[in-house]
């Protein structure tokens, strides 16, 4: 397997997985926030994904290469009932990331999956609460985006740790979803204000248990989905403990290589 800039360990599993190969097209791509883009491919229509799960994503021609290879695992950012598929990654200074950003509108890559059980429990009496970490937000973007347009009965809580507003990948969106559900609470916090631009009258605390239980109801029984680096998810699965959350209340997803 080529080594990859992200890569998930998901310490959850269930079935086994079927993934597939399609061609498809660039068809936009944009900044979503500080050192942050998105990038959509129209999506297959034989393409049929649980929102939170994932792809590999090749390049076929990449107009740069190194050591590191052609493929990268990205979250799918895009909710199921979107008709194209978005990633968003942090952009390095890597062959892949270069290639991927300069590459022309309509040029095709290879995508195989979907992948992965990080997905929304199916018992809508257990809240599901998401602990996210900048660009680990991903999966979770795709599985409350889906929970609003289904109307999903299942309470849904974001708490989303990012040093800077700015650096925040699609904050706003995630806020503005609390209007369309009101099944969920977002719940935002910036740990490194001092180099902000940006003016944030929210919270400026990390994540802990104090914040979680003061606005989860029901938490002992929730379920905990954990998305973003290796530190973040070693930090919430102390504060989980602490809690005497159990691990099969707890799913989780690392990311590296930023």
């Amino acid at each position: 397997m080529p080594p990859r800039e992200q890569k998930r360990v998901a310490w959850y599993t269930k079935g086994n997985e079927m993934s597939n190969v399609y061609s498809v097209p660039l068809v936009d791509r944009k900044e979503v926030a500080f050192g942050t883009m998105a990038f959509s491919f129209e999506r297959p229509k034989e393409f049929v994904f649980e929102a939170g799960q994932h792809l590999d994503l090749t390049l076929k021609n990449p107009l740069y290469s190194d050591d590191e290879g052609s493929v990268r695992t990205y979250s799918i950012a895009s909710s199921p009932n979107e008709t194209r598929l978005t990633i968003a990654t942090r952009m390095r200074n890597t062959a892949f990331k270069n290639s991927l950003r300069e590459m022309p509108l309509g040029a095709k890559v290879q995508i195989q999956g979907p992948m992965g059980s990080f997905t929304l429990h199916k018992d809508a009496a257990k809240p599901a609460v998401f602990l996210a970490g900048g660009i680990g937000v991903t999966p979770m973007r795709s599985i409350i985006t889906y929970a609003a347009e289904e109307k999903l009965p299942h309470r849904l809580y974001l708490f989303y740790s990012n040093r800077r507003p700015e650096d925040a990948t699609f904050l706003e969106e995630l806020v503005a979803l609390e209007k369309e559900n009101p099944n969920y609470t977002c719940v935002p916090t910036m740990t490194e204000m001092r180099g902000s631009r940006s003016a944030w009258p929210g919270l400026t605390a990390y994540i802990d248990a104090e914040m979680i239980g003061g606005r989860v109801r029901d938490a002992a029984k929730a379920i905990y989905y954990i998305a973003g680096p290796a530190a973040m998810v070693t930090s919430m699965r102390h504060v989980l403990d602490a809690m005497r959350v159990s691990d099969e209340q707890i799913r989780t997803e690392e990311f590296g290589g930023y």
